[in-house]
């Protein structure tokens, strides 16, 4: 029969000292930075929400200083015919796919901006999709998206002609392969038209609520080794040495 509650001592040995201070840590850790990774995503999606609720502006009157994440415009100008990058493995519904970006010669302004069109089916792999570019001037409605984030590179800075596979978006060097003396803005059509292809934006990569749940798995995770710890430590009081001693 094993041995009663009563007659066992608490005595972990170094090793499981040294196991359990050197993790425990570790995962209490993890756990309060997905809580903060959650926080995160709520604001994101309070900011996002906010500024696509707000009406539609000029995209000329809104000023170097002002918060143009999501905010909706209106804008009018020329696509250019050959200054077209194709965002490659985009998935809708299981299909595979591009996204078209665009230059935009902007009717009030001199400096140009990226126009993403939307999704475009690409079951033929083995030639480009034809872009088909409206000619006349365009009047148009956009989300203005934020930066892209500093880890993106162009994967395929060696690639010649238009319209140009890429993988990743990379300003810099798009904005030198078009011959652009600066790296364009960046929108997105939210607004079927003319212009537009398939326009059903996927929604933000991580919920507040995964990241929440993933806090919840680190901390179970580490009551799960301070339970296996008190369980290791206890020994029979009659038991002897330690030998993890």
């Amino acid at each position: 029969m094993p041995a009663d509650i009563n007659s066992r001592q608490f005595a972990p040995g170094w090793p499981l000292w040294l196991f359990t201070l050197g993790f425990l840590p570790v995962l209490i850790s993890l756990g309060f930075w997905q809580l903060e990774r959650a926080e995160e995503k709520r604001v994101l999606d309070r900011q996002l929400s906010a500024a696509q609720a707000q009406p539609a502006v000029p995209l000329s009157s809104l000023g170097p200083s002002a918060e143009t994440d999501w905010r909706a415009v209106t804008l009018q100008g020329y696509f250019d015919p050959q200054l077209i990058w194709l965002l490659d493995n985009r998935i809708r519904g299981g299909v595979a796919g591009v996204e078209v970006l665009q230059i935009l010669h902007l009717a009030d302004s001199a400096e140009p901006v990226l126009i993403n069109r939307g999704w475009l089916a690409w079951p033929d792999r083995s030639e480009l999709p034809q872009i088909p570019t409206p000619e006349q001037l365009q009047f148009l409605h956009a989300e203005v998206l934020p930066p892209v984030d500093s880890g993106f590179t162009l994967g395929d800075n060696d690639a010649a002609g238009w319209p140009r596979l890429i993988s990743r978006i990379e300003l810099e060097l798009m904005a030198e392969q078009a011959g652009l003396a600066d790296r364009p803005q960046r929108l997105r059509l939210r607004e079927p038209g003319p212009a537009s292809f398939t326009l059903d934006w996927p929604g933000l990569p991580t919920s507040a609520s995964k990241h929440t749940g993933y806090a919840v798995q680190w901390f179970a995770m580490a009551l799960a080794l301070i339970a296996l710890f008190v369980w290791a430590g206890l020994r029979p009081a009659s038991g002897g040495n330690n030998k993890n001693e």
